[in-house]
């Protein structure tokens, strides 16, 4: 693989931006290498500097549901910027995006549109606050929601703690209002709101955990949250910015049929282009401003270009049996490569759901908590992501790190990928 062009271009990144990338994970520093600069994407396939073709499953990290450059979404996007980028004014198109999501997701009555999804969580958690006149929020270790202050904050040591920051730059603080307990722990959260009773404003939870690996939660775990926040007037917050329009048009809410307070999206909302939005019943949304006295505003929310782009991807997620053929491909994709494993004695599982999918180097049945992550696997998966590359397949470059499988993905590409995979595990496994 020639990777001369890309190394050139890093070399050069690295005297204009902090670790040569806008964004961390981008580094290659957990696989080892210099990352690849792309060129551009078509279908499920994408095309570095170097001319190197790959089977994409990043996705962009999963907004690219019809895979790269669909038509529909092209045309909207092109047909609709040469009118004009940017106004900073209401257009119809914002109606017309949030009445095709409103008309078919029960679980939110009202929304607002913002440009990524850590504003849209940002702005939630501001929201539940306000509401509820309560400070402090619960979350989970494991789960990320962005890199807002209150959020970039990891477990401590003790069942119930208000953690450490994950960061440099947040004040103590902040990281004083945020509770973090383990996932899969009813004991903890009873515990949190027996020592802070009456104060915790929100629980804010990705009902599928896919941002430090594929934690899937129990049903019976989900429910119970809904139940001990109606007991104690908190908010459950749903973070689906990675599962909403993913799994299903009504995300993880839907696919559970547990209907959170607020909820939160983004990725494929945008077709490809920034974006984020959260929703809640009417009531709730009535205390944003300018209805209410919870402050949030955006230059570019709602920017046209991007609503154009979202109302050509999710008029196509609308079709008929559109989800039904995104699973049954992926849960073929990873039948195929556990059974492989299985025949080979492999310490290797995929787990999935929907069309999300998570490399993983264990014996376990289910991982549900981040502390069941064991460290030391991520040295196989760095093996396998190198020989993956070489041969043509590219992965996010980080085995916490879950893969998406998009309409593009032919059912024949994704076998010729299952030969591939199994190729490279010989060799990580040897």
């Amino acid at each position: 693989m020639k990777r001369e062009k890309s190394d050139a271009l890093f070399e050069k990144a690295k005297t204009y931006f902090p670790g040569g990338v806008n964004s961390p994970v981008r580094a290659f520093r957990s696989v080892g290498g210099t990352p690849l600069f792309i060129e551009r994407g078509k279908g499920s396939h994408i095309w570095d500097a170097d001319g190197n073709e790959f089977i994409d499953f990043c996705g962009s990290w999963g907004p690219l549901i019809l895979g790269h450059a669909n038509d529909k979404v092209v045309a909207a996007i092109k047909k609709t910027v040469e009118y004009g980028s940017s106004f900073g004014a209401p257009t119809a198109l914002e109606n017309e995006l949030a009445e095709l999501i409103l008309n078919n997701n029960k679980y939110i009555q009202k929304l607002r549109f913002v440009s990524s999804g850590t504003e849209a969580v940002m702005s939630a958690i501001r929201l539940a606050r306000g509401y509820t006149k309560r400070n402090k929020i619960l979350k989970f270790e494991g789960c990320y929601h962005g890199h807002s202050d209150s959020l970039l904050v990891k477990a401590g040591s003790g069942l119930v703690t208000f953690g450490n920051s994950s960061s440099a730059g947040v004040p103590e603080s902040f990281v004083n209002e945020t509770i973090v307990v383990s996932l899969n722990n009813e004991a903890a959260v009873k515990q949190a709101f027996i020592d802070f009773k009456d104060q915790i404003a929100c629980v804010i939870i990705e009902p599928i955990p896919a941002n430090n690996g594929l934690l899937l939660q129990r049903k019976e775990y989900l429910q119970f949250l809904r139940d001990i926040c109606i007991e104690n007037k908190t908010l459950l917050l749903f973070d689906e910015v990675i599962s909403g329009f993913r799994i299903g048009f009504t995300g993880a809410a839907g696919y559970y049929n547990i209907a959170p307070d607020i909820i939160t999206y983004g990725k494929i909302i945008g077709g490809g282009l920034p974006v984020g939005m959260y929703g809640a019943s009417a009531e709730i949304m009535s205390n944003i401003s300018p209805e209410g006295n919870v402050y949030q505003a955006g230059t570019l929310s709602g920017n046209p270009v991007a609503m154009a782009a979202g109302i050509a991807q999710l008029t196509e997620c609308l079709k008929p049996n559109f989800y039904t053929e995104l699973e049954k491909k992926t849960s073929t994709f990873v039948t195929a490569l556990n059974d492989y494993a299985v025949l080979n004695r492999y310490s290797f599982k995929v787990f999935s759901i929907g069309s999300i999918f998570w490399f993983a180097f264990t014996d376990a049945l289910n991982v549900q908590s981040a502390e069941e992550i064991v460290p030391e696997s991520m040295k196989y998966f760095k093996v396998l992501h190198k020989e993956l590359l070489e041969r043509g397949v590219y992965l996010g470059p980080s085995g916490y790190e879950v893969g998406f499988i998009s309409e593009a993905h032919t059912t024949q590409t994704l076998n010729s990928v299952q030969r591939v995979v199994m190729e490279c595990l010989d060799v990580a496994m040897k």
